[in-house]
């Protein structure tokens, strides 16, 4: 099997692990009784694209069966962490004024500021509600220890949000300040997979495997969406006006010849497909990214060393 094929086939059995906790979210939001017609449509709108939510609840089944449990019984935590991450990322798209992802409008671009605010609000409350809920069907002290997990996670989210707000729109600063930001939010990532492990009465070594590997994936994931933000112009206008820009940018900026031609580029009203391929071409080609994806796949290997242990594991 070529790789392509491997990764379509191990996506479609994360989507596979997933979708009961992803269907669960989307009748818990849809079936609520909001009182408003504009929160069921903007709520219905956000729920058509839930399903591709999977990652969280996967990960979360995953580490259960590494750790020797029934991933069953991490159903419902999984959709309350989908509801909980999709709250987040509403919010996200809020505080970066993110109107589009792909070609399709997000819930800011076509509901606005103020009910995108109050529908990111209902998601956390319904996902906390689920996630109390799921915690009782566990003994008193797991329970406590899964929700303690998952609070931590999202609070190390906050502090991530709140650090990447001080470097917005600033196109020298370290690139390690917009890294440092990535590795905290993996905090969610790394407390899912501890609490699958909890979930599955792991000790406290396949734990630690657990959220090092979650933190590993979540780090490993967000830089390469880094890199794919350089190769959408729409994108990429976004982050130069509204975010960060990407990471492989802000270390090519460290490269005198490439930081003149980028920001000549950069400096361009609406950037063009024409644009952002010659940025990328001028990226790519910098010692100083090549050694970001050399320490990349340095990370990558860490992982890979740590989740050998549980290769036993089908699903693993």
């Amino acid at each position: 099997m070529d790789r392509e094929k491997e990764i379509k086939k191990i996506i479609a059995e994360m989507e596979q692990m997933g979708r009961e906790a992803c269907n669960i979210a989307i009748e818990t939001i849809t079936r609520e009784e909001y009182g408003c017609e504009i929160i069921h449509e903007a709520i219905n709108y956000f729920a058509k694209d839930l399903r591709t939510n999977f990652q969280h609840p996967a990960l979360l089944s995953i580490a259960c069966e590494a750790a020797g449990g029934n991933p069953k019984e991490t159903v419902h935590v999984g959709a309350a962490l989908v509801l909980l991450t999709g709250a987040a990322d509403i919010h996200d798209d809020i505080i970066d004024k993110s109107r589009k992802k792909g070609s399709k409008m997000t819930v800011f671009g076509k509901f606005g500021g103020d009910i995108t605010l109050l529908i990111g609000d209902i998601l956390f409350i319904e996902g906390l509600t689920l996630l109390s809920m799921a915690c009782e069907n566990f003994p008193k002290e797991k329970g406590k220890i899964i929700k303690k997990l998952i609070k931590k996670g999202f609070l190390e989210i906050g502090a991530a949000e709140t650090l990447e707000s001080t470097i917005k729109g600033k196109w020298d600063i370290a690139p390690e300040k917009l890294l440092e930001v990535i590795r905290k939010k993996g905090a969610v990532a790394e407390a899912t997979a501890r609490a699958g492990a909890v979930i599955g009465d792991a000790p406290p070594e396949i734990i630690e495997d657990w959220g090092r590997i979650g933190r590993i994936l979540s780090i490993v994931s967000n830089i390469r969406d880094e890199f794919v933000d350089m190769f959408e112009a729409d994108e990429l206008t976004n982050r130069r006006d509204n975010e960060c820009l990407p990471l492989p940018i802000l270390y090519a900026m460290r490269n005198p010849k490439a930081k003149k031609k980028m920001i000549h580029l950069l400096k361009k009203g609406e950037l063009t497909d024409d644009d952002t391929m010659r940025i990328v071409d001028v990226v790519l080609n910098t010692d100083e990214v090549q050694r970001l994806k050399s320490e990349m796949h340095k990370l990558i290997e860490q992982g890979a060393i740590v989740l050998n242990k549980y290769k036993n594991c089908t699903r693993v």
